[in-house]
């Protein structure tokens, strides 16, 4: 087995372009433009080279290379001459739109990973960062969650249960390759502009700003900025240990919480709040409603028991990360004002003013109103 306390550390990154999957999502476009600030040369890997084209920037150092983790062969060639892969791509948001969605999970999340790292390593790689999830550990409610308190799988859905494999897969790479260096990030719900898909957390923001949010339902999330995300990747492709994970989470918000601040960002009321019960009939109502009609779901069982499930469950230990990689936490509402600034630029929520920034915010700081 691989032994990460008798690592060296990677060190800067090569002049070599560094491949990026999942490079037009959320997280890779805030990363994308983060290497190429750094003077880093890219190739993004798009299933969409039209809208790799809308969302990163015309620059010299940037190739977009098009395809398909789930068809990895058609798009190995791409990776020759590259000197590290950032492998974030994911398969998420539709998995919880109701529905059994194991075999896409299984899939994209878990065979697409072996997949990449497999011919990353014949395109001569060795040096990985692999995006994995603070779905992989599980705390007691309240705790205080690091990167040791691995889930049980029994105590996973399917989206969890897919990136326990994913990582496992990095893992057993690493036994198999013993010149390989590889290192895991795990995000929490990102928020951040650029977020055309959009994910959860986006749908969440669009939601409060167009008024479609009635009720706040229970539950809690490790609120983070998809731009200090990138930034832990790129200090984990440098400094991070071999087979070592890192937490960049964020921070632990109940789901009131979160519609505080994004009242206090708009000027607007905290809505109401949703029973547990009435948050888990809806879905129950919501899915049966789908199988009838071909609709998407609004609300999907798998989301509102990963609500009820992983209450309190959000609180993470980031001594490592912070230790070793410098990892750091803008201000909350100055994420959700970038969100919201960007999403109506899009055109993806009605025109909106936002508050203004309160001078002296540091790190930690602008959580928004306390919610009652």
């Amino acid at each position: 087995m691989h032994d990460p306390a008798a690592e060296t550390l990677p060190g800067p990154l090569p002049d070599a372009p560094v491949f990026v999957t999942g490079a037009t999502g959320l997280l890779g476009v805030n990363l994308v433009r983060a290497m190429l600030a750094r003077g880093l040369r890219v190739r993004a890997l798009a299933r969409d080279p039209a809208k790799a084209a809308r969302l990163l920037p015309d620059h010299p150092g940037l190739d977009v290379a098009t395809g398909d983790v789930q068809d990895v062969p058609g798009f190995a060639p791409a990776l020759a001459g590259c000197g590290a892969l950032i492998h974030a791509a994911a398969y998420f948001r539709d998995s919880y739109n109701g529905g059994s969605h194991w075999a896409a999970l299984k899939r994209i999340n878990v065979d697409g990973t072996a997949a990449v790292l497999e011919a990353a390593w014949g395109a001569g790689i060795r040096r990985v960062v692999h995006v994995s999830s603070v779905a992989v550990l599980r705390g007691a409610p309240g705790q205080l969650i690091d990167e040791s308190m691995e889930r049980a799988e029994a105590d996973a859905d399917d989206y969890y249960r897919s990136k326990i494999l994913a990582d496992r897969e990095v893992f057993a790479w690493l036994d198999r390759r013993p010149d390989a260096h590889a290192t895991l990030v795990l995000p929490g719900w990102m928020h951040g502009p650029y977020d055309a898909g959009p994910t959860a957390g986006g749908r969440f923001a669009m939601d409060f700003a167009d008024g479609r949010m009635p009720a706040t339902p229970p539950g809690s999330f490790a609120f983070v900025d998809a731009r200090d995300v990138a930034e832990a990747i790129l200090a984990a492709a440098e400094k991070g240990r071999r087979g070592v994970r890192y937490l960049a989470a964020g921070r632990h918000m109940t789901l009131r919480e979160i519609a505080g601040g994004y009242a206090a960002v708009t000027g607007r009321k905290v809505p109401g709040r949703a029973p547990m019960a009435a948050v888990l009939a809806l879905a129950a109502a919501q899915e049966a409603w789908a199988r009838i009609s071909g609709k998407p779901v609004l609300l999907s069982l798998a989301s509102a028991r990963a609500l009820r499930d992983e209450a309190d469950r959000s609180r993470y230990d980031h001594t490592r990360s912070k230790a070793e990689l410098g990892v750091r936490f803008r201000p909350v509402r100055r994420t959700m004002r970038d969100e919201l600034a960007w999403l109506a630029e899009a055109g993806m929520v009605k025109p909106l003013t936002l508050t203004p920034e309160e001078p002296g915010k540091g790190p930690g700081k602008g959580r928004g109103p306390k919610a009652r």
